[in-house]
């Protein structure tokens, strides 16, 4: 072994490091970027801040927003809201139950903070649904079913319906009917899709689901004679929702495929998380097997806000790294930004969001 060599860091190009000092730190904005020259996981806040802006701030950029995890009973709707009103989002991938208590807060009902001498048996007997330390009402969600209810009305029960045209429609109703502010509101007058690919795992899905059993509870009464009530929902459990996932499928591969660059913005990651990021490999896929030659759609950007570390080996924490390998993003080496952030969102997501709408009255940029 030679001898060793000590050189100077600034000599190899290497980055410095910076005490982060509270005297000179004076906005969110600038706390972010010390964070950034520091280390750990408040390096990683500092560089997520980084990509987030530059992935917003790109005029060429589409960006996909995913959500997972109970983010609106955790109070952070309104920083959905927000991104989409000031066109940091072009795009909502979401879980069902992540909207429909959305559209609990939407229409002006409350959720409140659970007391832990509170049993959950008692919880249950008073109508209390618990989500770790924080309660929604049943007669939420019952009062948001005759909202879901109300815009089925409207809608031609003939007509194949998808997540993104029912979750645009109820946009129009929270637009024309409440006066709070909420996501599918702010969705549906800015245009921007919300697609639920897990649609019948919500309130929501359930709410669409009896809609179209109450259609026929008369018919179904009449045509059976014995039975029960047991034997009168098996019947109806052959009335079904026109409805077609391909439909959500297509129209966001559509959306995809005509944007110059593409960037993601994770909250938690399942369903939401893999749905938006396989385009690629679907039209990767109709390539190889329909004999077509079409440019698979990558992303270029992405910024993760999730607990969940890569070595369970579960889709919430694969890396962007590991996807580069799938065909869904740009390698850095290609120009490809990427941060991951492994915290609780309603910790970290809400400095974030500090921080760029800062950024933006300082570029004097319109923030509404």
């Amino acid at each position: 072994m030679g001898a060793r060599e000590f050189h100077d860091g600034a000599k190899d190009g290497l980055e410095a490091l910076e005490p982060l000092d509270p005297e000179k730190i004076g906005s969110f904005n600038e706390l972010l970027v010390a964070m950034g020259k520091t280390a750990f996981g408040g390096r990683r806040l500092g560089e997520a801040f980084e990509v987030l802006s530059a992935m917003v701030e790109d005029p060429d950029c589409k960006v996909v927003m995913t959500l997972s995890g109970a983010m609106t009973i955790a109070k952070m709707g309104k920083i959905v809201s927000t991104m989409i009103d000031h066109g940091m989002v072009h795009c909502i991938v979401s879980t069902g139950a992540l909207i429909a208590h959305g559209l609990s807060e939407s229409v002006g009902k409350t959720h409140y903070r659970a007391k832990p001498s509170m049993s959950d048996e008692e919880l249950f007997k008073k109508g209390y649904n618990r989500v770790y330390d924080t309660l929604e009402m049943e007669t939420n969600l019952n009062y948001v079913e005759q909202v879901v209810s109300q815009t089925m009305k409207r809608v031609d029960p003939d007509k194949m319906l998808s997540s993104e045209i029912l979750t645009r429609e109820l946009g129009k109703t929270l637009a024309e009917e409440f006066d709070g502010a909420g996501i599918l509101k702010s969705a549906y007058l800015k245009n921007v899709p919300v697609y639920i690919p897990a649609f019948t795992d919500s309130e929501m899905g359930l709410d669409v689901g009896t809609w179209a059993m109450g259609r026929v509870i008369d018919q179904a009464r009449s045509k059976l004679k014995q039975g029960g009530d047991l034997a009168l929902l098996q019947e109806l459990h052959h009335a079904y929702p026109a409805f077609n996932p391909y439909l959500d499928l297509n129209s966001y591969a559509g959306r995809m495929l005509s944007a110059k660059k593409l960037g993601i913005f994770t909250i938690g990651g399942g369903v939401p998380r893999n749905w938006a990021q396989q385009v690629g490999p679907y039209v990767e896929i109709g390539n190889h097997r329909l004999g077509m030659d079409v440019q698979p759609p990558r992303f270029q950007y992405g910024v993760r806000i999730c607990p969940e570390p890569d070595y369970w080996g579960g889709l919430s924490g694969c890396t962007y790294q590991e996807g580069i390998s799938w065909g869904k993003f740009v390698p850095p080496g290609e120009g490809g930004r990427f941060a991951e952030v492994l915290s609780d969102a309603t910790i970290v997501w809400p400095l974030l969001m500090m921080g760029l709408l800062e950024r933006r009255r300082a570029a004097g940029k319109r923030t509404a």
